[in-house]
């Protein structure tokens, strides 16, 4: 089947944008909220939960304001990235998600999004 590109944008109103960047792009960083644990070598990651771990390269970065990864077992299309933006209405920092999910696993997708930045908020009190 094929995926859909979808996106999701989570305004953290007490946060900033370069703590913010440090958790999205670094190793340690995606360690306090994404998994784990994260290891990175060059531009490959490890990600770890349990006994569960996934490779993925980091294939694009705009310093301080987005990076994209790639699952190295997924077809070469599919991304996932976070980027780091400003609501123009509260003037808040604005994390956006992109990823691609089948449509029927859309909503679980979304869902485990969405739990995985009530941690990071909860972690980093964002």
């Amino acid at each position: 089947m094929t995926r859909e590109l979808f996106q999701i944008e989570y305004v953290l109103n007490n946060s900033s944008a370069a703590i913010l960047w440090k958790l999205i792009s670094t190793a340690s960083g995606l360690s306090e909220w994404f998994a784990d644990n994260v290891e990175e070598k060059e531009d490959i990651l490890t990600f770890q939960w349990g006994d569960s771990k996934q490779e993925a390269e980091r294939i694009s970065i705009n310093h301080g304001v987005s990076v994209r990864y790639h699952w190295c077992d997924d077809p070469d299309i599919y991304y996932f990235e976070l980027s780091i933006d400003t609501s123009e209405i509260t003037g808040g920092i604005v994390l956006r998600v992109t990823d691609f999910a089948e449509s029927s696993d859309r909503n679980s997708s979304i869902e485990l999004w969405n739990s995985q930045i009530e941690v990071l908020m909860r972690r980093t009190g964002m």
